[in-house]
């Protein structure tokens, strides 16, 4: 399954779908805008065997300046990307497609701290089954009680992936 709902939280279990869907996505964003790109990377829970995950494909894309995502905009919206701008999360290009919402694009300049901590989170619950499913049933919890809120939802995981990131 793939594809989330405006306003909605609600989490799928892990399908090896998500990574044929990321390589199929990242293989047409390279098609478009492979001049722009030093890197394409699946993030988030889809990327990590085991986790159940809000249907949802994220993707981040490193850029070699800033500048260069809106540019990428009118690219990206001829495949189904909605272009919304660099106020929606920080320190990066955020475009999202479908509706149900299917994929997410961060587009971040190589080297943004933001990233290189989404990398580092993925790896190590990548590397971590303890803290993989400790992290899963905190996220089952979440958005049992967040089931229309996604905003504390997401609120609420920072908090688990903060205290990882300080403990590694």
């Amino acid at each position: 399954m793939l594809g989330l709902p405006r306003g909605e939280v609600f989490l799928v279990p892990w399908t090896n779908e998500w990574k044929k869907e990321f390589e199929i996505e990242k293989q047409h964003i390279q098609d478009l805008i492979g001049p722009y790109i030093n890197r394409v990377h699946h993030i988030g829970s889809t990327a990590i065997e085991g986790l159940s995950a809000k249907p949802i494909i994220d993707i981040a894309i490193e850029i070699h300046a800033f500048s260069d995502g809106e540019k990428c905009a009118p690219a990206l919206e001829k495949i189904g990307y909605a272009y919304r701008g660099t106020n929606v999360l920080p320190e990066r290009h955020y475009f999202n497609k479908g509706e149900p919402r299917t994929h997410q694009i961060h587009m971040y300049e190589t080297g943004n701290r933001f990233l290189a901590e989404q990398l580092r989170f993925r790896d190590y619950l990548r590397r971590n089954e303890p803290q993989r499913k400790e992290y899963e049933q905190l996220k089952l919890a979440l958005a049992h009680s967040n089931s229309n809120d996604k905003h504390r939802y997401a609120d609420e995981k920072t908090k688990f992936v903060k205290t990882i990131l300080e403990e590694m």
